[in-house]
């Protein structure tokens, strides 16, 4: 099965939720135009880093993103990775990735697991529980957010439930690109998946972000990676590679997880 992944690497307005819908409308709008089967947003777009006033910027259960990613799949009929939200709800604000499909139905909620005390997540944010995973077209993908790519467990979790490809959206700064590239590279390596990482571009009062959202394929190829500014980042990846590449080298059979802690 191919499919044709739109990942829209945008600048985020810190601490501004209306003009970011504003900006997220005409950059969907746009892709729309290459008639993608996913669309996929970064992280927080919502809102950027502007932690500390959450308290009155984040969404109240996320409903306020999830009617408009909901609007835009139908409107344009594709499914949306819809990047991630500061959501509000009873336990706390966590950072919560959505997925909605082109038939405007929520597929999935994932909050960020693991916290990046270096940003001050921790102090503002509550952790999530639960996996990522979700199903699209029949088959099986997960959701994960920025941090959460170094801790390859949490990733080889989600490939050993079927994922096929896992969608990783993020602000990662630009400091440690050659990081973000080569713990992508390697996830997708060793957990034979299709990679498919949305950045955001641009910069805040505190960082200046990576952008280089990349999509890789099981092999660890390259198929497509974006540059440092805003851009809409297209390719298209076969499912049906991630059977071929795991029956070449069967890492997945050839496990020994009784010895593993």
């Amino acid at each position: 099965m191919k499919l044709k992944i739109a990942c829209l690497q945008m600048d985020i307005a810190f601490g501004q939720p209306v003009k970011n819908y504003v900006a997220a409308e005409a950059l969907i709008k746009k892709a729309s135009e290459s008639n993608p089967d996913i669309v996929v947003l970064p992280e927080l777009w919502t809102t950027g880093y502007d932690l500390a006033n959450l308290g009155g910027t984040a969404d109240e259960n996320a409903q306020e993103t999830i009617s408009f990613l909901a609007s835009a799949a139908k409107k344009h009929n594709f499914h949306i990775v819809g990047g991630s939200v500061a959501n509000k709800t009873e336990k706390g604000i966590e950072n919560t990735l959505l997925v909605i499909d082109k038939e405007a139905s929520p597929v999935s909620q994932y909050s960020k697991l693991h916290l990046f005390k270096l940003m001050d997540e921790h102090l503002f944010l509550s952790p999530g529980s639960g996996d990522g995973m979700f199903s699209l077209e029949g088959r099986q993908f997960a959701g994960l957010i920025c941090y959460d790519i170094r801790f390859p467990e949490w990733v080889r979790a989600h490939a050993t439930k079927g994922a096929e490809a896992l969608f990783i959206v993020a602000e990662w700064p630009l400091p440690r690109l050659a990081h973000w590239r080569a713990l992508l590279m390697a996830r997708a390596i060793e957990n034979q998946c299709y990679i498919v990482a949305c950045n955001r571009a641009g910069s805040d009062p505190n960082n200046q972000f990576a952008g280089h959202s990349i999509i890789i394929d099981p092999w660890g190829e390259i198929i497509a990676e974006a540059g440092g500014q805003p851009e809409i980042l297209l390719a298209e990846i076969d499912l049906d590679r991630v059977g071929e590449v795991r029956n070449t080298i069967p890492v997945f059979a050839d496990r020994r997880p009784e010895f593993y802690d």
